[in-house]
């Protein structure tokens, strides 16, 4: 059962009917949040986790949420926050590990068993990858999940205008890095 932003805004806000609200919340957007962490983290279960973490997150600032943009928006700019940290965390990691063993982000993708994508949508994760963090950010919100600058600037805090050429710019270095891996 879906609930318009305005009812769910009241519940949350309410200390009465809070915890019913968060889990209306959850439930009405848990879906859509992973897709747009898992297609930044990339495996099943780091994109699991970095959900849970980003739902507690949101649990904790409740009290700081004003309102004044829509909840979808909010909870979103949160996961993709958690998300971006986790990656930039596990870059970390990589260039402190002398291991050989790790593999690249589309053998991971691949060894995933909860992927069922084909060669070429393992080459796009792989060109996507090369991007940097802001134009691999605003290509998957934007080509994966469709959204409108408008919200992907309010998520990410940044002009439309940078995230017009940010995106344009990934499409040509993902154009090019086919060209090149054909």
């Amino acid at each position: 059962m879906q609930i318009d932003d305005e009812q769910l805004k009241r519940l949350i806000k309410s200390e009465s009917t809070r915890s019913r609200g968060f889990e209306m919340m959850v439930r009405q957007y848990s879906e859509q949040l992973y897709w747009q962490v898992r297609r930044i983290v990339i495996t099943h279960e780091d994109s699991n986790d970095v959900l849970q973490n980003a739902f507690l997150k949101a649990w904790a600032s409740l009290d700081s949420f004003h309102g004044d943009s829509k909840i979808f928006t909010w909870i979103s700019r949160i996961a993709i926050n958690e998300a971006l940290d986790f990656v930039r965390k596990q870059k970390n990691h990589a260039l402190q590990s002398t291991d050989d063993e790790d593999m690249g982000l589309a053998n991971q993708l691949m060894a995933d068993n909860y992927f069922d994508g084909d060669e070429t949508e393992a080459q796009l994760v792989e060109a996507i990858e090369q991007l940097p963090d802001v134009q691999k950010t605003v290509f998957k919100l934007r080509y994966y999940d469709e959204m409108k600058y408008s919200d992907i600037s309010k998520i990410l805090g940044t002009s439309e205008g940078g995230l017009k050429a940010s995106y344009h710019i990934a499409v040509k270095k993902i154009t090019e890095f086919f060209k090149q891996h054909d």
